[in-house]
């Protein structure tokens, strides 16, 4: 198998052209998004988008068990904590969140069909890559969510733009919560296109490369994965989201983060899942619960180039506030899972504290 960080193929389609592959190819990571990775994606999709030959692109992940875990937040946290050889020195960190989201942003705006297979764990920067594509494939082992407040970050990559557009508050519900959702989940909450069993995927593939696309890529693709999407119903689980939508309202229903976090400490059901996403609440920074719910809030009616820009700002900001770099150590560097948080309690953040992260440098 090759060593490198992404791995690049192109399948031949019946009557010409080809397919475009890209495998993130660190599967001891769970594929987890770094520098390099980045690096190695972005000029190869340019290249394939204005190659006339390149007719769709295919984004997977190496092996069954992910598409991509996130970012590769034990190097940003090497980069808070070591010192630097001068205080010039450029940050890889700022780099990372810079290039990332100009990444996510060619996948949104990508001008051929980009099917995404997100198989397995698809979490943070695994949705910043798979949110854009055009065509979003889940399967029965797709675990996602956006877990950054047990870390003292905020749902990043496109998540001021995507989980508003879920429907009711649900995008508000997981982004405080970090709740796992199944592949029928991502259909419910528009984060995926179409449902296929994971040992359906050479298959779809090659019915892709035999169907030619006269007729437009698009309708092609589309054509293709509808098809297999039929053949695998029977596999698609119930979805957990969709079942607690009204539940998900009233605990969301307040005009300030400290009522809907009283809400949700307030839950008195028996659900597992729910139980677990109030735990989480209840252990995650109150900084970055903060942050979450402004961001929300700010970026309602804002276009996906502007939540890019606001996003780059807040995570570059979040590399030099401490949150961030105390959240990683005590879960992925320590592993003592007592996070010493800048601010105890949502009662205590200071407001003035949160709003650095919002104005411009």
């Amino acid at each position: 198998m090759s060593n490198q960080a992404v791995i690049f193929e192109e399948l031949e389609v019946a009557g010409g052209g080809r397919i475009g592959v890209a495998r993130l190819n660190t599967p001891r990571s769970m594929n987890a998004l770094s520098l390099e990775m980045i690096h190695l994606l972005k000029p190869k999709l340019d290249q394939w988008a204005s190659d006339d030959n390149i007719g769709a692109v295919w984004l997977e992940g190496e092996g069954d068990k992910a598409l991509c875990a996130g970012g590769d937040i034990v190097a940003l946290y090497r980069d808070m904590t070591e010192p630097r050889s001068s205080s010039h020195a450029a940050s890889e960190g700022e780099a990372f969140f810079t290039d990332e989201y100009e990444l996510d942003y060619q996948i949104h705006t990508y001008p051929k069909p980009f099917i995404v297979w997100g198989n397995g764990v698809v979490m943070g920067g695994g949705i910043g890559l798979m949110s854009g594509g055009s065509h979003r494939v889940v399967t029965e082992h797709t675990r996602m969510a956006m877990p950054e407040v047990s870390i003292g970050l905020y749902p990043d990559v496109g998540a001021g733009w995507f989980l508003n557009r879920m429907p009711g508050r649900i995008g508000l519900f997981l982004g405080l919560t970090g709740a796992r959702m199944n592949g029928a989940d991502a259909l419910f909450t528009r984060l995926a296109d179409r449902f296929i069993r994971h040992d359906m995927r050479d298959e779809v593939k090659q019915a892709l490369q035999q169907s030619g696309f006269g007729g437009g890529a698009h309708a092609a693709v589309s054509k293709v994965l509808r098809r297999f999407e039929a053949g695998s119903r029977e596999a698609m689980p119930q979805s957990v989201v969709r079942e607690h939508f009204d539940v998900i309202q009233a605990l969301t229903d307040g005009d300030s983060l400290m009522e809907v976090v009283d809400n949700l400490s307030q839950y008195a059901g028996e659900d597992p899942w729910l139980i677990k996403a109030v735990k989480t609440v209840a252990a995650a920074s109150p900084a970055s619960l903060t942050l979450t719910w402004q961001h929300y809030h700010n970026t309602l009616h804002d276009s996906l180039s502007q939540v890019f820009d606001k996003e780059r700002q807040i995570s570059i900001r979040c590399l030099k506030m401490g949150e961030f770099a105390e959240g990683v150590r005590a879960l992925l560097i320590d592993k003592d899972l007592k996070p010493r948080w800048h601010f105890p309690t949502l009662e205590s953040v200071d407001p003035e504290w949160i709003e650095r992260f919002f104005i411009e440098p």
